[in-house]
């Protein structure tokens, strides 16, 4: 026959109150005077996944306000986003800065 397990249901509840959802953290885009939008709408497409229409708005809102949240990721893959955006900027002579900021 078969084994069988008795589960501690005092630990087994003890450590689902230890799992937490990771923090999360904004990448943000923030406007200057010579990056293009054409870059600006690239970058979102290729490095966030948006459509054509949600890079455009997003690029639109980062022109008009200053700033815009390009995603919201756990801290590695928001710092590795910030990391791809940067170098690309810096390969392709834009001022284009990409910071991220806790939520």
């Amino acid at each position: 026959m078969g084994k069988e397990f008795e589960i501690d249901e005092e630990v087994f509840l003890q450590e689902q109150q230890k799992t937490q959802k990771p923090k999360l953290y904004k990448v943000l885009l923030l406007n200057d005077d010579f990056t293009t939008q054409e870059f600006v709408t690239y970058v979102l497409e290729q490095y966030f996944n948006k459509s054509v229409e949600q890079a455009i708005e997003i690029m639109l809102h980062v022109h008009k306000k200053g700033v815009g949240v390009c995603g919201v990721y756990p801290y590695e893959i928001a710092e590795m986003k910030v990391q791809q955006v940067m170098m690309l900027a810096e390969s392709e002579e834009f001022p284009l800065q990409c910071i991220m900021e806790s939520e």
